[in-house]
């Protein structure tokens, strides 16, 4: 895929795309438009738009550094916002139709339990997108905006990133394997085509996250992190960090203990290192036991 490719010919690889062109605000008459043509049309960056329908096409694809940094920042966050909107305001509801519809023949207890089911996957879902609207993207947009915040980091979203997918995965399969013989075959089918449909839409919208937002961020705060004067003190995290280097704990298991990635901790551990001056373990150590830290009976 190349910005010189004609816009229909990348729409024809796979369905999906024409989810992720909608929502990158690319409207549909494209012509013989290439996809730089039709993504400066709409003000788009068309690495960025490539960029999302790699993820699309290919299960598990983790972007290269190089691809990380030609990417736009803010189309990926408007994506990811447009996102929230196609779930709650189109996929959501015809799933919830299609499922009523499926359980019409049902008894009336069944027809609860299904019910109460997805209106917790919903309730779950929806607490989940709350979180990244109110706390995440508007952190971002400061980033972006150059105004500098300290009551909040992209780890800590990192940490409290939720699993929103294993419920919509036990839907699927009580659909698929324990239907009661009553529901009509169809109806069924076309709910599980609403939830499959949902369930890989949503797999790629977490790696968009999680490969591609969190890691631009990161950088953004490392940048922002090196043009603090030193000597300023060190965030709660930034201790826990310390404690965990000072413990004999690697990167790995550090990563591991708090929910978070290695080149999280390895950004904690350079502004640790910037603040107090201090590069080695041993000195580290020192440092944490005379600010009191740790108890020198736990090393």
């Amino acid at each position: 895929m190349s910005p010189a490719m004609k816009m229909a010919d990348l729409m024809n690889v796979d369905f999906s795309l024409l989810g992720v062109s909608t929502r990158m605000g690319l409207r549909l008459g494209f012509g013989e438009a290439t996809v730089q043509e039709v993504c400066s049309e709409s003000g788009v960056d068309p690495e960025t738009f490539l960029l999302l329908c790699r993820v699309h096409l290919s299960e598990g694809y983790r972007p290269s550094r190089e691809a990380l940094q030609g990417a736009n920042l803010q189309d990926i966050l408007s994506y990811l916002k447009q996102s929230h909107s196609y779930y709650t305001g189109d996929m959501l509801p015809s799933l919830e139709a299609a499922l009523e519809e499926m359980v019409l023949p049902c008894e009336e207890s069944q027809k609860q339990v299904i019910r109460q089911f997805f209106a917790q996957y919903r309730q779950e879902l929806l607490a989940h997108f709350s979180y990244e609207e109110q706390t995440v993207f508007p952190y971002v947009e400061k980033m972006l905006d150059r105004e500098p915040q300290v009551q909040f980091t992209i780890g800590e979203y990192e940490q409290n990133h939720s699993n929103v997918e294993e419920k919509l995965v036990d839907l699927k399969n009580l659909v698929m394997m324990y239907l009661p013989a009553q529901c009509r075959q169809q109806d069924a089918y076309k709910a599980l085509f609403y939830l499959y449909n949902l369930e890989r839409d949503l797999s790629r919208h977490t790696l968009i996250e999680d490969q591609i937002l969190v890691p631009m961020v990161v950088r953004m705060e490392e940048v922002v992190a090196a043009a603090r004067p030193e000597g300023e003190e060190l965030s709660a995290r930034e201790k826990e960090i310390l404690v965990s280097v000072a413990q004999g704990m690697l990167n790995k298991e550090i990563a591991d203990q708090y929910n978070i990635s290695i080149y999280t901790v390895i950004t904690h551990r350079k502004n640790i290192t910037r603040k107090t001056g201090i590069k080695t373990v041993a000195g580290l150590t020192v440092y944490a036991l005379l600010n009191h830290l740790i108890d020198p009976s736990a090393l």
